[in-house]
């Protein structure tokens, strides 16, 4: 149901256009609508990647791969080029999926980021927080969505945190380490961008709101067309993106503006998750998993806009943790885009630090307006009208 909630319109909007063969972990069921044909492989065993890989182009005439899965990013370009396919290096790749590597390049390539140390055990954390200065943000050098984030005020904090984001660190492919970050004070955006041969083009800015410290769980973006933040976090994202060689594909480079200045958060090397990309395609009219689609083709992308407005999205988030017994929208409200439920009445829901974003999110809602403040005021309002009951645990 998630990857349904979450990437469905991706699929839709690429499935419009090309014919699909998917590789997935099990076989479809939503998705079989928008298929030619199938195998099932786990994407991130290599070998079994490249099996069916090789079983789809012999069926085939296969023109490009693409993933929109952050895990997924590194055997999808390995396939790509075993089969002689348009596609970023896995070396540059590995790059992106590696915090560390990526903070290295940043100071190599002048790109303003953070002070970051790479830590294997609690006693390195302690004395890289120490020398940065707190509060810091300890988290897995590879991971995604948050998970295994946590800002650090104290030094009596550090242990438990340490814990918290070495024990996500430990399932991580491309990198097992920690690091220790200075915290960057100051809004967080996203800066969803389109490379093509090595030209990138910025489409779109969203403005996020994150919650429930000391984590970083993401709670709802807008994205506004003409949003003058742009101007200033554009150069920074264009400079990232160079710096780590990425030169092809679609982009959700994360950004802190303190005191005015762009500070890289990280480079995501694929279409922004919570549904950024239905949002950028509702305000600008850009469809960012198509223009995924045309460039793993080997195609230029068209990324002219076609809509000016704005486009915001609300996640739905239980107050505590416990079991799901209620969910459901009141009222009829012709300016809501839609709204989606994830989780069933019955299902077990946990907040961090017992879970993260895939265990706690109910669902989601997204509007539209004129203008960012139009369409939050709406997501405000529609969110007033949610019934969700949770029975502690």
């Amino acid at each position: 149901m998630e990857a349904h909630a979450y990437r469905g319109t991706c699929l839709a909007n690429v499935a419009a256009h090309y014919d699909v063969v998917l590789v997935s972990g099990a076989a479809p069921t939503w998705e079989k609508e928008f298929l030619l044909d199938y195998e099932v492989a786990d994407p991130t065993d290599q070998v079994a990647l490249a099996e069916a890989g090789r079983a789809l182009a012999e069926r085939h005439e296969l023109a490009g791969v693409m993933t929109w899965t952050e895990w997924y990013l590194v055997p999808v370009a390995r396939l790509a080029r075993r089969l002689g396919l348009p596609t970023t290096t896995p070396e540059v790749l590995q790059g992106c999926r590696n915090k560390h590597t990526s903070r290295s390049l940043f100071a190599r390539h002048g790109v303003p980021s953070a002070t970051s140390v790479s830590v294997r055990t609690k006693r390195e954390a302690a004395d890289a927080a120490r020398r940065i200065g707190y509060p810091v943000v300890l988290k897995p050098a590879a991971h995604a969505a948050s998970i295994g984030v946590v800002r650090v005020d104290t030094a009596g904090e550090l242990p438990a945190a340490y814990a918290f984001a070495a024990q996500a660190a430990g399932h991580g492919v491309e990198s097992t380490q920690v690091l220790v970050e200075e915290y960057l004070d100051g809004p967080e955006v996203s800066v969803e961008c389109v490379t093509h041969q090595g030209q990138t083009t910025v489409v779109a800015v969203t403005r996020k709101t994150v919650g429930m410290p000391p984590y970083f769980e993401e709670l709802a973006h807008v994205v506004d067309a003409t949003d003058p933040m742009l101007a200033t976090v554009a150069p920074a994202a264009v400079a990232a993106i160079d710096a780590l060689g990425l030169s092809d594909g679609v982009s959700h480079v994360e950004i802190r503006v303190v005191d005015g200045r762009a500070r890289l958060v990280e480079v995501n090397a694929r279409i922004a998750g919570d549904m950024i990309s239905h949002l950028v395609h509702l305000a600008t009219g850009v469809d960012l998993a198509r223009a995924a689609a045309d460039i793993a083709c080997g195609q230029a992308p068209d990324l002219t806009p076609t809509r000016s407005q704005a486009a915001a999205i609300r996640l739905i988030y239980p107050a505590y943790s416990g079991t799901l017994a209620e969910r459901r929208l009141d009222g009829d409200f012709p300016w809501l885009e839609r709204v989606t439920f994830q989780r069933e009445v019955g299902d077990r829901l946990a907040l961090p630090p017992d879970g993260d974003m895939f265990s706690a999110r109910i669902g989601y809602l997204i509007t539209t307006g004129s203008s960012a403040a139009a369409a939050q005021a709406r997501s405000t309002e529609a969110y007033r009208h949610l019934a969700v009951q949770i029975t502690p645990a």
